[in-house]
Parts: structure tokens; sequence; C-alpha cells
């Protein structure tokens, strides 16, 4: 990685002298024949609903040949990418995360998106009809707004990229489990505590909470609490606060008290133990929203579920200050000599995300909510919403909870080394966890922040 950031470093004078098409002003689209590449990560069931769609866009444009290609992992298109850039053969679309694109902005090889969006300028379509080639109000309103801001969050207040779907972290609980045992779901951390402590005397061999992902634990309790994580400018690493010690040093007496796991302590995706069967088990589990099936515990015997199973937002510092992760791919828009390829790429890209039916359709495939809000007024989605249940349709149910929490999400500010802080914080948080009693705690907490915020100083 290291060879290729500076090789992309390289880079940056070489695109300031090439032709691109420009930032300020949308190019007009001529229609001619143009072919433009996108790297995904799909499988085959999300291919099929994308070949369906890519023939519905070629009724309207037939000249833009769309050709995809699957690339492993959305690390493996980030390297691929990073490597292509390079040698200039980098595709015209691809599936991206925050700190991919800030890898590929040192190179300055991705096409900002202000000017295509606000165009007003006016495209015949092969069928006769029209549109402009920007986004309408109406379009702008209907996207979930934490998932649409994820494109200006590199510093220079300008659009990369454009949500394509969407996941978060959600609490999965043994609803059957709280039910029998008059305990309400916590909406708070003071409240989960509280039911921790409960499920402990009602099952002392169980461990109540099993949380995924470690980094975005720590980062959320940051965006809750309002204390410093990272910042796009100068200086990047801000997480070493009282405040943050704080919240780590009160996670890890839940942890010595027999609380809580993770799935780095755990040594695998804490699902596991919250669908067991045995004696040691979890009665919640925070993890991805699109996830939701693997949350699920197998059916018994007779085609029963043992228990079933609930879903709610996770819990929140400040009910005043609502926060819950964005993750999921989006997708960005290269630079090209060609600027139809460009253009050509914009009304695809728009296409796909502004598109009711392709937004309903590839969420009920994946997993994954939509980002446009009126697809919840879709016919088939909502009938499908409709069916959300803790058992047979947990996709759904997990789905219906993202979209009633839209005003809560937030994303991280991007740059190059953002992902070095995000793997940063997640192995500090277990270090922290299992720091022995005995020890002076306050201490080794505070070395611990100090050589993570070391490491990703070290890693610029």
């Amino acid at each position: 990685m290291k060879k290729l950031v500076s090789a992309l470093l390289l880079l940056v004078m070489l695109f300031s002298v090439c032709s691109f098409a420009g930032a300020e002003t949308a190019p007009a689209y001529d229609g001619s024949d143009v072919t433009i590449t996108f790297y995904h990560t799909m499988g085959s069931n999300l291919t099929a609903v994308l070949d369906t769609y890519i023939e519905e866009f070629n009724k309207l444009y037939p000249n833009i040949h769309v050709q995809y290609t699957a690339v492993g992992s959305y690390d493996d298109v980030r390297d691929q990418v990073s490597t292509e850039i390079t040698v200039g053969t980098q595709p015209n679309i691809a599936y991206c995360y925050p700190d991919h694109v800030a890898l590929y902005n040192l190179a300055k090889a991705v096409q900002t998106l202000d000017a295509y969006i606000d165009s007003t300028a006016e495209v015949t379509r092969a069928d006769g009809t029209t549109e402009i080639l920007g986004l309408t109000d109406e379009q702008k309103a209907d996207f979930i707004e934490g998932y649409y801001n994820e494109g200006v969050q590199y510093g220079d207040g300008k659009m990369y990229t454009m949500p394509l779907s969407k996941s978060t972290e959600v609490l999965y609980y043994n609803k059957t489990f709280f039910e029998e045992n008059d305990i309400a779901v916590p909406t708070t951390w003071d409240e989960l505590e509280e039911v921790c402590a409960k499920i402990v005397e009602i099952d002392p061999m169980s461990i109540p909470l099993g949380y995924d992902s470690e980094a975005n634990w720590f980062i959320t309790m940051t965006e809750q609490l309002g204390t410093p994580y990272t910042s796009a400018t100068e200086p990047h690493f801000l997480f070493d606060t009282e405040e943050n010690r704080e919240f780590v040093k009160r996670f890890r007496e839940w942890y010595q008290e027999g609380y809580l796991t993770t799935q780095k302590l755990y040594g695998a995706y804490t699902s596991g133990l919250f669908t067991s069967t045995s004696e040691i088990r979890s009665y919640m589990s925070i993890g991805s929203s699109a996830g939701a099936v693997y949350q699920r515990p197998a059916k018994d015997e007779n085609g029963n579920y043992p228990f079933e199973m609930g879903i709610a937002t996770i819990p929140q510092a400040n009910p005043d200050n609502r926060k819950v992760i964005s993750q999921g791919p989006s997708l960005c828009i290269f630079k090209k000599a060609n600027e139809q390829e460009v253009i050509a790429s914009w009304l695809f890209v728009k296409f796909l995300t502004t598109n009711v039916e392709f937004q309903a359709e590839f969420s009920m495939a994946s997993g994954y909510v939509p980002v446009i809000k009126s697809v919840a007024q879709n016919d088939v989605y909502a009938d499908f919403l409709a069916k959300a249940d803790g058992g047979n349709y947990v996709s759904a149910l997990s789905a219906k909870v993202c979209l009633e929490q839209e005003d809560t999400y937030y994303t991280s500010p991007a740059f190059n080394g953002s992902s070095t802080a995000r793997d940063e914080v997640a192995a500090l948080l277990p270090a922290c966890l299992t720091i022995p009693d005995g020890s002076d705690v306050d201490a080794e907490i505070e070395k611990l922040f100090q050589k993570a915020i070391e490491s990703c100083e070290y890693s610029q």
C-alpha cells in the first residue's frame, strides 16, 4: 500500500497538466457512442438485478455501453483501482468507501460531482423524453441526508461520491427472553448497563452483549458524546482525550463484570454467541443491519425458531444527539480524457441512485437499505416491509429500523490515513478492555491511547 501511495503522489503533477473533464461546468451530453467500465463487489444475485436495470438504462441511452467487473472485496477494488490509476487505466466508476476516495484523491483522479448535480442542461433520451442532467430539488431531498452527505466529507466541501446502498449497526435482542423476564429494550448506554446486570442475575453463564465492530463502537461513542476523533484537515488524529479515555474505562469495567465481548475478544462474529443454544450465550448483539439473517437462530427439529429476534436502534449516550454509523458502498466517478465518458458515467450513476425500482430490488436482494426515502412508498418494497418480523422476515425488520432512524446517520472525515485511525481504535478498545485488575488502569489506558496516536502519525 505504501508503494501505491508513493506512486499516486508522483502522479499529482502529471494529472495537473493532463486534460480531464472540468469540475466547474459539466460538459454537454452529445449522445456519442461510449463504453464505460464499472468495478464492484456484487455476487450473482445482485448482478442479476444490475443486468435488468442496465437494460432499462440502455433503452434511454443506447449509445452508453456499461461493462462491469466484480473485483473481490471492497479492499480488492481499492487496490486494483489504485494500481490502475498509476498507469491511467482506472475504470470509469467504482464501488468505494471514503478512505478509498481519499487515497485516489492523492492523484486527483476522482471527478467532483457538484457541476453535474447542479446542472440544469436538458438531455434528450432515446424514447424522446427529456430530463435535466443534474438532480432536481425533489431528487436531492429524496436522499437520506446522512447517506448523501458522505460525499462531501473530504475537507474541501466538494461532492465526490453518490450513495448506492447502505447499512448501519442495529441492536439485535432475544425478544422472547426479554418479554419473559420483563426486560425493556435499552435505549441508552446507562440502561444497557442495567440490562446487562439483570441478565447476569438471571443467567450467570451468559455474556449479555456481543459487539462485532470495536472500531464502530469507539467512533460512534465520539459522535454521540461530541468528543474528538479525527479531522479531514491537520492535525488529523484527535482521539486521545480525557473524555474518550473515560468511556473506554467504563466499558472495561463492563467487560471485567462479564457483561460483554467483542469480535476480536470472542474470536469470531458475535452473532455466533447470540444464536447459540449452549449454556454460554448472549441475549443482545450489535452488528451490521445487512447481516440480520446471520443473527437469526437456526430452526429446531420441529421447524421453529428457538426464540423470536427483535431489532432496535443501538443505545445512545445523549437522546438529543442520536448518532448511528453509515456504512455500505458509494459510487465514485473517475476523470477521463474523453469528457463524454465522464458525463455518461454520471448519467448511469444518477440512474442507479435515484431509480426507485432499482433501489427497492437491490435492497431486497442485498440486505442493504435504499438510499432514497421514496422507496418506502414503492408497492413491492412496502409489501416487503409489511412482512417484517423476528423470524422469516428479519431482513425486512432490519431495513424498517434503518429507515425509521434516518436522521441519526453520520460518517467520519475522510483523508489519507483515516483507515489507519480506524484500525488503531479497533485495536485500542479490546486492549483497554483486557487490562487486568490490580494494574494502574488509568496509566495503562493513557499509554495505549498515546501508542495508537503515534502509530497513526507514523503512517503519514
